[in-house]
């Protein structure tokens, strides 16, 4: 398969600006929904690249992360900054919401170094990114502030969630991507362990994936706790090579 840029397909409305695009999802009339990190959230687009909306003005902080559609044609989408996922019709209709507004769960994060989490909580503490299911169920990547996944059904109700702090299996140190593929498997993004892991459509473990060049190591993130000349999680990569540029854990 080969793909092109088409140059000039978006078509934005005068005044309509988008620095940061944190997630695209197609539904299945192949229309296009951005989420932003701006003063219109969500964007919608028809195939052409013609802008059809915008929503979420005013109801979502400049974290938002993941976005995805539904076989029933509706929108999900996280937002990091008040600990939420929701539910929207393509017109931007509210439809649920998962989680409590502002409301983090206990975690035992600080805020800021995901090092400071000691035990998994439910659902959510900064949700990163979600993905659909083949019969439709949610799955939820809980994120900046937790070590889990959350399984909902369609409609919202909590199956069942698995992780804990940790580089062992079924353990997370940022779950931050999350997909599921062709038959069922869910893949999730282990963001601070350098490495994919792959569960069951329930959550069981069943492998992993590491990259043969680790980025980071669980020694350097110890270390970042308490280096004083790089200062907390930004100090990551310094313990190990003493060159490599830090970096903030949060995108």
């Amino acid at each position: 398969m080969r793909y092109e840029v088409v140059e000039g397909w978006e078509q934005l409305p005068k005044g309509f600006e988008h620095r940061d695009v944190a997630g695209v999802a197609v539904d299945g009339e192949d229309r296009v929904f951005l989420i932003c990190r701006s003063d219109h959230p969500i964007i919608a687009y028809d195939d052409k690249g013609e802008f059809l909306r915008s929503w979420g003005e005013g109801e979502f902080t400049y974290r938002t992360h993941g976005i995805a559609t539904a076989p029933d044609g509706t929108v999900w989408a996280t937002d990091d900054g008040n600990h939420t996922v929701r539910q929207f019709t393509p017109q931007g209709k509210l439809l649920n919401t998962l989680g409590t507004l502002d409301t983090p769960s206990d975690t035992g994060y600080d805020g800021k170094d995901y090092m400071t989490i000691t035990r998994p909580g439910g659902p959510f503490n900064r949700p990163t990114n979600l993905a659909i299911g083949l019969r439709g169920d949610l799955y939820v990547s809980d994120g900046y502030g937790n070590c889990r996944v959350h399984q909902f059904s369609p409609t919202g109700t909590l199956k069942r969630s698995w992780g804990e702090p940790g580089t062992g299996p079924g353990q997370f140190y940022l779950p931050h991507g999350i997909a599921v593929a062709a038959d069922g498997r869910v893949f999730v993004c282990d963001r601070e362990s350098d490495r994919i892991q792959i569960f069951s459509p329930d959550g069981e473990y069943l492998s992993e994936r590491i990259r043969s060049v680790r980025r980071t190591s669980s020694s350097t993130r110890r270390a970042a706790r308490t280096c004083p000349s790089c200062g907390g999680t930004r100090a990551r990569s310094h313990a190990a090579t003493g060159s490599r540029r830090s970096r903030s854990t949060d995108a």
